[in-house]
């Protein structure tokens, strides 16, 4: 496959930011830098990764507080993502990280928002958006159909799904994206979420207790 992909755990919350990259060219995107910038930038390093841009998945403070001084570190490069329908959370991301106490954030304004049926061109391949509200309003998820892999944010887990108890949250939202956009995309796709271990769409269609 040559869509490479790597996991570094950041934030107290050990959240799933994502390295991509095409093993070629080494061209790749940072998806979801929630913090601890300095362990991003290493493996980035490590890897040799050319980044091209940034991609958010939602706009929760463990996934999107680093994303703005990463965009300034790598010399501007376009943050994308997620639906504008979190623009509020977005907005108040150094609120939120004040909250916590332990966290520090800028707010972000994305060079792209995006959209159901938009595409994202990252890595050296190309993703579809699929916009999959619930655990936040503008939560996105990107596949690569292709490839069978995509990259979930907290809309799915391994035997879990997204939190709706936000006041924002909706359940049966998530629950009908996950099973009209998601599953119906076939068992072989392999996911990435953004807290824990991967999965698969087959597995969790099986065994995920949420979706019986």
């Amino acid at each position: 496959m040559p869509l490479k992909a790597a996991i570094v755990p950041v934030t107290p919350f050990q959240q799933n930011c994502t390295l991509l990259w095409d093993e070629e060219s080494k061209a790749g995107a940072i998806v979801d830098p929630g913090g601890d910038l300095e362990r991003i930038e290493e493996a980035i390093a490590k890897i040799g990764l050319r980044p091209e841009k940034i991609l958010l998945t939602h706009g929760h403070v463990d996934h999107a507080a680093g994303a703005d001084e990463l965009k300034e570190r790598l010399g501007g490069v376009p943050i994308e993502g997620p639906h504008i329908a979190d623009k509020f959370l977005l907005e108040g991301l150094a609120a939120q990280a004040a909250a916590f106490g332990h966290l520090s954030a800028r707010n972000v304004t994305p060079d792209r928002w995006l959209k159901e049926g938009d595409c994202v061109n990252a890595a050296g391949t190309t993703f579809s958006v699929l916009h999959c509200p619930g655990h936040s309003p503008g939560s996105v998820v990107l596949v690569d159909r292709g490839q069978r892999f995509a990259l979930v944010g907290d809309v799915l887990f391994r035997g879990s799904i997204g939190r709706t108890d936000f006041p924002y949250g909706d359940h049966a939202a998530l629950i009908d994206a996950i099973k009209t956009k998601l599953l119906p995309l076939g068992d072989a796709i392999v996911f990435v979420c953004g807290h824990g271990p991967m999965s698969s769409f087959g597995e969790e269609r099986k065994s995920n207790p949420f979706l019986q």
